[in-house]
């Protein structure tokens, strides 16, 4: 059934990523959620679909050879975030998981336990430094660094008396600036990409349910007062995402920067689980075995 879904017409220029049930309905028997094991003639499935451009996906897996990698699969970045920062509940009950990267911000709306919506803007963290970069006269370097350490999402959370060096350009002379004015330059910037990402779950009849509220995460989630920024905007409540159901190093990937990264583990630990139980050598000697377990390996890594 979702093989038959991925017969869509499509653009020479993209491919499907991803095909993401729903629900099945069994002889008009809506809101299954998994109809194995169920007895019918008809069977339906209501799924979503996600696309990607063709070019982008060659270009990373060529990066990712270049540097010695094998690539598996490719994974919607928003999905990969989702499965390190969400909980089950807000899944069921309906949630925003907005995550701000440097070029992109990514969104997927969750509800009954599906996924109902997923969008990819051309706008993020990136676009906020290139501003301070402009109306500060600093390289993108410094003004990366001073976002980061005395930036603010929110323009009357920052001290007006308190002053940053802001690095010169061209070997001129380092000038001095109040945290207020450099809030100035970075509020409106988030607003506008906060409120693209309304406007698109409004788009797509989505914003009924988002009963749990908004997750933000993403390298650019970590700005000083982006959440208190996004619960003026979306109106609902809003809390920082971060990496759970972690154990170990927890404390070097505490942040919500990692947040698709350790999806990504998470989500080829998962595939690797069902990969190794579906190998049943139960029946066979320990020469077979071993040799199953050579071929085994060398299919991961080749």
């Amino acid at each position: 059934m979702l093989e038959a879904a991925r017969a869509v017409a499509l653009p020479t220029d993209r491919e499907i990523l991803h095909v993401l049930p729903q629900e099945f309905v069994v002889d008009d028997q809506g809101g299954v959620k998994e109809p194995v094991g169920m007895a019918g003639v008809r069977l339906e499935a209501r799924v979503h679909i996600v696309t990607g451009s063709v070019g982008s996906g060659q270009n990373l897996i060529k990066c990712c050879n270049r540097a010695g990698l094998h690539v598996d699969d490719v994974l919607g970045s928003p999905l990969a975030a989702a499965d390190a920062v969400l909980t089950p509940e807000e899944r069921e009950l309906g949630v925003a998981l907005v995550e701000v990267g440097a070029g992109t911000t990514s969104t997927v709306v969750y509800h009954g336990g599906a996924i109902r919506h997923t969008a990819v803007l051309p706008v993020g963290g990136g676009h906020v430094t290139n501003d301070l970069a402009a109306a500060l006269r600093t390289p993108f370097a410094d003004a990366e660094k001073l976002k980061h350490r005395c930036g603010s999402a929110l323009a009357l959370a920052a001290s007006p008396d308190l002053t940053v060096e802001v690095a010169g350009i061209g070997g001129r002379p380092p000038h001095k600036l109040s945290q207020r004015a450099l809030a100035d330059v970075v509020e409106p910037r988030c607003e506008e990409v906060l409120a693209l990402v309304r406007s698109e779950i409004e788009r797509a009849g989505a914003a009924g349910h988002l009963t749990s509220g908004v997750v933000l995460t993403g390298g650019g989630a970590v700005l000083h007062g982006m959440t208190d920024l996004a619960e003026r905007v979306f109106r609902t409540p809003v809390r920082l995402g971060l990496p759970l159901h972690l154990t170990g190093l927890v404390d070097v990937v505490a942040s919500p920067m990692y947040s698709t990264a350790v999806g990504l583990v998470l989500q080829g630990l998962k595939r690797h689980a069902r990969s190794t139980a579906r190998e049943d050598w139960s029946g066979l000697g320990p020469l077979e075995r071993a040799r199953h377990r050579v071929v085994s390996w060398l299919r991961e890594f080749f």
